[in-house]
């Protein structure tokens, strides 16, 4: 059985063969796994982004709403809107594949700061204030994408592929 996954000029193709060394086994090992990998991740860290601007930032809390939250905490005012800003043309650029390691970068430091802003409240993400268990991951998450690189079906790579061995 063969998978293959195609955009524009790049294709991914995994293999099984039933053999004790099959094809899969080969391709979890290949460099071509960790391209797949750093897709599924850079998508889901975009789909998250998205989700937590557009949803919580724009309709639970609404803009003017995040802002005066920004302002409780000694931020200014106006940094919630770039904030905002920030995390849907980041989420965006991450699932499309614009540039993925530079814009992982790029999100660390709202990945840090809601960390920051979240540390008062204990550890766990649904204590009251929120905890700051589920921004830590965002940032981990941020880093691994940053090291993994751009990923597969990328649009726009940060950097030019380097072919190893």
């Amino acid at each position: 059985m063969t998978v293959s996954i195609t955009s524009g000029t790049e294709t991914l193709r995994a293999t099984h063969e039933s053999r004790p060394d099959g094809g899969w086994a080969r391709f979890l090992g290949s460099h071509q796994s960790s391209e797949l990998g750093a897709l599924v991740l850079r998508v889901a860290l975009g789909l998250v982004f998205i989700a937590h601007s557009v949803w919580l930032k724009l309709v639970v809390y609404t803009l003017p709403g995040t802002a005066e939250f920004f302002a409780s905490i000694g931020l200014p005012y106006s940094l919630a809107y770039v904030v905002f800003a920030a995390e849907v043309a980041g989420g965006l650029a991450l699932i499309v594949g614009f540039h993925a390691r530079l814009v992982a970068a790029a999100l660390l430091p709202i990945a840090l700061g809601a960390w920051w802003a979240h540390l008062g409240a204990g550890w766990l993400f649904t204590n009251p204030g929120g905890g700051w268990e589920y921004p830590a991951l965002l940032a981990v998450a941020l880093v691994v994408q940053f090291l993994l690189g751009d990923g597969a079906l990328a649009w726009r790579r940060s950097v030019a592929r380097r072919s190893f061995g």
